[in-house]
C-alpha cells in the first residue's frame, strides 16, 4: 500500500471513529428499551454499522438517479430514537420497521419537490420538534443511569457511580481537548466507563465469545413488517425533520467544497436518504441522516475528497460483517450508557434550542408556536391518558407526544406565519391596484 492510500485509509478510519459512537448508541438504546436478547442486540448493532456504510455509499456516489456526490457520511438519526421506542412499546418491533419502510418510500416520492416544502419547516417548527424529541428522551437516560428499568440493582450506588463517572469523564475530555479527541469523547467515555465496570464485576463477555466472526444481512430479521397509521405518521415527521437537518449539512459541505448546489443535486441527496431509510426498513435497522460531526472533521482536516468517504464507508461495511465487533458494544452496562445518554440527549434538547435561536423572538406568534407545541408534546408524554376517551381516528394523532407536539408546531406555523403572510400580501396587492 503506497503513502497516498495509507493517508486515505487513515482519514477514512478517522471519519468512522467520529461517527461510530453516534451510530452504535442508537441500536443499543432502542434494543435495550425493547428488551432484545444479547444475540438480537449483537445482530442489530452489526447490521446497523453495515447499513451506515451502504447508506453513505448511496449518498457519496453521484449518478443519474440519486446521490449528492458530496463527502457526506450517513448514520442513524437520534431524532428517531424516542419515536421508535414509543412505537415498539405500543405496537411491537415489526411496526417500527413498517413505519421506516413507509417513511423511506415517502421520502423517495417527495424528493423531487421537497426543496419547495422546506418553507413549511422553518426553525420555529424544526427547533420545536427537535426540542420535544430531546425532552421525551431524558427519562430513558435516567432509567439507564439507575441500571435499567426492572433491574435487580436499580438505583444502587454502584450504578450511580458508574453513570456519573462516565458523564464526568466525557465532560472533562470535552473541556481539556479540542478537535478529534473532543469529537470522539462520547466513545472514549463509554470505553472508560465499561473498563471501570469490569473492575466492579459488572461486565459479561459471554455474548462476545458466542458471537460468530462473520455473518450476512438478513432481510426482515425480526419478522415481516406491520403497518400502523400512527407509527407511519410519526416516522414521516421524523424523516421530514431529518431532511431539513440534512439540507443544512448539504449546504455547509457545498460551501466547504466550493460547489454550488442545484435543485437537482438536492433532490438526488433526498432520494439517496429515502433509499437508505427504505433499505434500513428491509434489513431491520434505522432511519439515516447526514452526520454533522463529520462535516466538522472535514473542516478540521481540510481534506474534501470523496475517496476518503468511500474508504470510511468500506470500513463500516467490513466492521458490520463481523458480529464479534458488534458484540463488544453490547457489553456496555446500562448505567454507563445512561451517563453518556444524559450528555447526548441533553445535546438533542440543546440543538433544538440552538435551532430556535434563529427564530424572531420579538414575534408573539413565534413564542406561542413554541410554547403550545413544546407544552403539548411534553404534556401528552407525561399524561398519556389525556386523549384516551377520544375516537381511535383522533387518538392516532394524539397518543404520541412527539406527533401531537410536532403537528401543533406545523399547524400553528401555517396559521400564524404562512396564511397570515399570504393574506398580508393580498391586502398589499389590492391596495396597490386601488391606488
Amino acid at each position: 500500500m503506497n503513502q497516498s492510500s495509507l493517508k486515505t485509509a487513515s482519514l477514512g478510519i478517522q471519519h468512522v471513529l467520529a461517527m461510530y459512537a453516534g451510530a452504535v448508541i442508537v441500536p443499543l438504546i432502542v434494543g435495550g428499551a425493547l428488551g432484545l436478547t444479547g444475540e438480537q442486540l449483537t445482530y442489530l448493532v452489526s447490521i446497523d454499522i453495515f447499513m451506515c456504510g451502504i447508506a453513505t455509499l448511496l449518498q457519496v456516489w453521484k449518478n443519474k438517479f440519486f446521490g449528492i456526490g458530496l463527502p457526506v457520511v450517513l448514520g442513524c438519526t437520534f431524532t428517531a430514537v424516542g419515536p421508535m421506542i414509543s412505537i415498539g412499546a405500543k405496537y411491537g418491533i415489526t411496526s417500527i420497521y413498517g413505519s421506516i419502510l413507509a417513511s423511506g418510500l415517502f421520502v423517495i416520492i417527495i424528493s423531487t419537490f421537497f426543496g419547495k416544502l422546506v418553507r413549511f419547516f422553518p426553525p420555529v417548527v424544526t427547533g420545536s420538534v427537535v426540542t420535544i424529541i430531546g425532552i421525551t428522551l431524558i427519562p430513558v437516560a435516567m432509567n439507564n443511569m439507575a441500571g435499567g428499568e426492572g433491574s435487580a440493582d436499580y438505583g444502587s450506588m454502584d450504578n450511580l457511580l458508574l453513570a456519573f463517572g462516565t458523564l464526568i469523564f466525557i465532560l472533562v475530555l470535552y473541556k481539556m481537548f479540542t478537535g478529534f479527541i473532543r469529537s470522539v469523547s462520547i466513545l472514549l467515555g463509554l470505553v472508560a466507563g465499561t473498563i471501570a465496570a469490569m473492575f466492579m464485576g459488572k461486565v459479561n463477555f459471554s455474548e462476545v465469545g458466542e458471537a460468530s466472526w462473520f455473518h450476512m444481512a438478513q432481510p426482515f430479521y425480526f419478522g415481516m413488517p406491520t403497518f400502523d397509521i400512527a407509527a407511519i405518521l410519526t416516522m414521516i415527521l421524523v424523516a421530514m425533520v431529518s431532511l431539513v437537518e440534512s439540507t443544512g449539512v448539504y449546504f455547509a459541505l457545498g460551501d466547504i467544497t466550493d460547489r454550488k448546489l442545484s435543485e437537482e443535486d438536492l433532490s438526488k441527496g433526498y432520494r439517496a436518504e429515502g433509499l437508505a431509510i427504505f433499505l434500513g426498513g428491509i434489513f431491520n435497522v434505522f432511519p439515516y441522516t447526514a452526520y454533522s460531526q463529520n462535516v466538522g472533521l472535514i473542516q478540521l482536516s481540510g481534506v474534501k475528497k470523496s475517496n476518503v468517504i468511500y474508504a470510511a464507508a468500506t470500513f463500516l461495511i467490513i466492521l458490520g460483517l463481523v458480529p464479534k465487533i458488534g458484540a463488544l458494544t453490547t457489553v456496555i452496562p446500562s448505567a454507563v450508557l445512561g451517563g453518556a445518554m444524559v450528555a447526548m440527549f441533553g445535546m438533542v434538547v440543546a440543538y433544538g434550542i440552538k435551532m430556535l435561536s434563529r427564530v424572531d423572538f420579538s414575534s408573539q406568534e413565534n413564542l406561542l408556536i413554541i410554547a403550545c407545541s413544546v407544552g403539548m408534546g411534553l404534556g401528552v408524554t407525561a399524561v398519556p391518558e389525556l386523549f384516551s376517551k377520544m375516537p381511535e381516528a383522533v387518538r392516532i394523532l394524539t397518543d404520541n407526544g412527539i406527533v401531537a407536539g410536532s403537528l401543533m408546531a406545523i399547524f400553528l406555523n401555517l396559521f400564524f406565519n404562512v396564511f397570515s403572510l399570504q393574506r398580508e400580501k393580498r391586502v398589499v396587492l389590492q391596495e396597490q391596484k386601488a391606488s
